[in-house]
């Protein structure tokens, strides 16, 4: 029976490790969980399960038992080759966003500021380099008009879920199609970005036409984190959102 290893963190990775405990011990077994300070409902899961939670990722490359397969779910750190490598067979991501249009961090927001017609999610092995191995599954809906960032959010947490319930078990047991991303990047275009770069977008200039306004502001826009601001005479003044299309 196969080794899985599980990294993952937030309420997408404890959603995915809740869809992997219906074949553990029968189809595969889970050997071990990565996370952090995000993954309470993470470690309630594994230890319910009996699965060990392993403490760094270089305590995970030092297991002394064999994985075959690694899955990353939201982990918060980067993989370094040697991460990778400890899995025999493959180490997996899913990346909550369209591939290869949107890697990095704050796709969703991007996506948004873009006018994204189209938004996605995919599974995709890791290699060196962020977000950038070749695809394994994707799921691409439509985005709705005037949309927000936590709607897109939800949207892609429920598209998610539904890729990795149908996609995860075929891949671990070796059913793979791999698609190169360099060979979409003319048709899809590409993009990369900074978890920095958030606070150069939620600054607003107020001349800037309305349209752009709402686009960031919806953009930006997310419960628990600083707002998007404009600056009026030296002084930062935040934009408060309201759903119905404009702010205050």
């Amino acid at each position: 029976m196969k080794n899985v290893v599980f990294l993952g963190s937030k309420r997408i990775g404890h959603a995915c490790l809740d869809i992997l405990r219906a074949w553990h011990g029968t189809k595969f077994n889970i050997a071990g969980v990565l996370t952090n300070a995000r993954g309470s409902a993470i470690r309630e899961l594994a230890a319910e399960l009996g699965i060990p939670v392993i403490p760094s990722l270089d305590a995970y490359v030092s297991l002394a038992e064999q994985v075959d397969v690694a899955i990353s779910v939201q982990y918060h750190e980067i993989l370094k080759p040697v991460h990778i490598e400890k899995a025999s067979e493959i180490t997996v991501n899913l990346h909550m966003a369209p591939l290869p249009e949107y890697r990095g961090c704050n796709q969703f927001s991007f996506a948004i500021i873009d006018g994204a017609e189209v938004f996605g999610t995919t599974l995709h092995r890791i290699v060196p380099g962020i977000d950038s191995g070749p695809i394994l599954a994707e799921r691409r809906f439509e985005v709705p008009e005037a949309c927000w960032v936590e709607d897109l959010y939800e949207l892609t947490f429920d598209h998610s879920v539904e890729l990795f319930q149908s996609e995860i078990l075929g891949i671990i047991e070796g059913e793979r199609h791999e698609t190169p991303q360099a060979e979409l990047e003319g048709e899809r275009g590409t993009s990369f970005h900074l978890r920095k770069e958030i606070a150069d977008i939620k600054q607003i200039d107020l001349d800037w036409p309305r349209e752009k306004i709402e686009r960031h502001i919806r953009a930006t826009s997310m419960s628990g984190f600083e707002p998007p601001y404009a600056m009026i005479d030296g002084v930062k003044v935040q934009l408060a959102a309201e759903q119905s299309g404009g702010a205050t």
